[in-house]
């Protein structure tokens, strides 16, 4: 990490605060895995005791990436759970997502229902993010995926959402100014200064009905299970390249046309934003790489830039727009989340009162 994190504190011996946090907070209550056996034994007998009688004991989002295709991988094949596997349909996977979720569904035998999200109201919101300047452009996506899964279960009566979220390649997280996310009312007010078409179909789900009403009425359960156990990034890959043929990609999250062009080139080059720092900080930490290799990759751009220019193309053309407006919109000067209405203050003080009484236990920074 570097100073494009505006907020970064480094300590007497040149440490920063995400490292701190890494080694103070999240380390000693994970162990990378290796002390959650019982945890995991625990779990799994309450999902199963959960599914009897019932078609699906849990649920699963399948996007063709690297967590959630172990994910799915140790849930039927090491585990012997019964997973209800969805994938969400953004309408920007690459192929490479596309055929990794094929390989799994026939490698374990599964089915897979595909929810598909309206694409004109999500094209919409995608023009309206890139005309407001934030930084986080991948909002649209994210908060589509998260509401369509989440309501999913509760409408289908699936208690138990097995997420492919992780410290062993997620524990540095992104600075908030990089992109705050999960928050409707951003969402809604950046549509309503920027967007045209009314949002009836996209799917939304607050903050605050997610962790409060799903959770606690509805009794809706978020399991990070990679945590539970020891979980390495190129064990599996190669694994999952072995038993199914999946097939690896660049870097993490470019198995997504959209995200791939928005890390790689708009908020590399628009913002000096490069989202691979905390991406190989977790796998420096977590000792999955070096220091020293990560610093001669980052040397160089986050993918070719011809490839780029390409992306460029097609994300202008799905989006319906000219590629000299779409360069006329990355000209334009940067805002934050901070430039319009949000929950953040909310948010924040909810997490704050739920962990003051051992409701919510979170290591991250």
């Amino acid at each position: 990490m570097d100073t494009s994190d505006s907020l970064i504190r480094f300590d007497e011996n040149g440490v920063c605060d995400h490292c701190r946090n890494y080694y103070d907070n999240i380390l000693p209550n994970w162990q990378y895995g290796n002390n959650g056996k019982a945890e995991l034994e625990k779990l799994l007998q309450e999902i199963r005791e959960y599914g009897k009688g019932k078609q699906y004991d849990c649920m699963i989002g399948l996007s063709g990436g690297l967590d959630s295709s172990y994910l799915a991988y140790a849930a039927v094949g090491l585990w012997g759970l019964r997973p209800k596997f969805i994938n969400i349909d953004t309408h920007w996977n690459m192929p490479v997502a596309d055929e990794n979720i094929s390989k799994l569904r026939d490698g374990l035998g599964v089915d897979i229902e595909t929810i598909v999200i309206d694409w004109e109201e999500q094209k919409d919101l995608h023009i309206a993010f890139l005309k407001s300047q934030v930084p986080y452009q991948d909002i649209p996506q994210d908060l589509a995926i998260f509401a369509a899964s989440y309501n999913y279960a509760v409408n289908n009566n699936i208690k138990y959402i097995l997420n492919g979220g992780n410290h062993s390649t997620e524990c540095i997280r992104e600075p908030v100014e990089w992109g705050h996310m999960n928050d409707i009312s951003l969402l809604r007010d950046i549509h309503r200064q920027f967007g045209v078409k009314p949002l009836i179909y996209y799917p939304l789900l607050s903050f605050f009905r997610k962790n409060l009403y799903y959770r606690y009425i509805k009794g809706l359960r978020i399991v990070k299970a990679l945590d539970l156990i020891p979980y390495k990034k190129q064990d599996a890959i190669e694994l999952l390249g072995k038993e199914f043929g999946w097939e690896q990609y660049q870097h993490k999250h470019y198995e997504n046309h959209f995200t791939r062009f928005f890390e790689g080139y708009w908020g590399y080059h628009k913002c000096g934003y490069d989202r691979r720092r905390p991406h190989y900080s977790s796998l420096i930490v977590t000792g999955q790489i070096s220091r020293e290799t990560v610093m001669n990759m980052l040397e160089n751009p986050p993918y070719d830039e011809g490839e780029a220019m390409d992306d460029l193309k097609y994300v202008a053309n799905q989006l319906g727009m000219q590629e000299e407006e779409f360069m006329a919109l990355m000209r334009q000067p940067n805002k934050t989340w901070k430039d319009y209405k949000s929950d953040k203050a909310m948010i924040d003080f909810a997490i704050k009162a739920a962990k003051a009484f051992g409701l919510e236990r979170r290591n991250y920074r």
